[in-house]
């Protein structure tokens, strides 16, 4: 699998990102918590799947990958070229690690997900995907969201202890 790493236009794509959705929470939803809640879940959700899939080979670890390189080179582009600045690399020096039971609980959120994206409401499913997206781009960040992964990946490890507990 490809080196993942993350450059600063892809972190601030994905805060872009965030910033759209809470936007569209406020003016067009106006703060209705349920109407937020589907976009949190796959941000979250994006996160782990980039925990999960740093390093990795396997399709979960394929897809990420596409999107991360997808939104570096689309927040590379947005930084330097259309702006002037510079997009520096800000991928965190040491990843929150999954164990087994960690993966088994990143396994049954990608199952929910993909059952939402197929019977779910047709509104929700873009807030499904750019939070997935964003997710994906900040997870391996440095700063706040990226500090984020760290109770994310402990927890899913907390949970995936009970399930091993409870079925192994």
């Amino acid at each position: 699998m490809p080196y993942m790493a993350i450059n600063l236009g892809g972190v601030a794509l994905g805060v872009g990102i965030i910033l759209a959705f809470l936007m569209r929470w406020v003016m067009k939803e106006k703060k209705r918590l349920g109407a937020l809640v589907p976009f949190v879940l796959s941000l979250a959700y994006g996160m782990l799947a980039a925990l999960a899939a740093l390093g990795s080979v396997s399709a979960l670890g394929s897809v990420t990958w596409v999107a991360l390189w997808a939104g570096n080179v689309a927040g590379y582009t947005a930084l330097v070229w259309g702006v002037g600045g510079e997009a520096p690399d800000v991928t965190r020096a040491q990843q929150m690690p999954l164990t087994p039971g960690g993966y088994v609980i990143v396994f049954l959120l990608t199952i929910v997900l993909l059952g939402l994206l197929k019977w779910g409401p047709h509104q929700s499913k873009s807030k499904i995907l750019f939070g997935c997206l964003a997710g994906i781009l900040v997870a391996l960040s440095g700063t706040v969201a990226g500090v984020a992964a760290v109770p994310l990946g402990s927890g899913a490890n907390l949970a995936g202890t009970a399930f091993t507990g409870v079925f192994g």
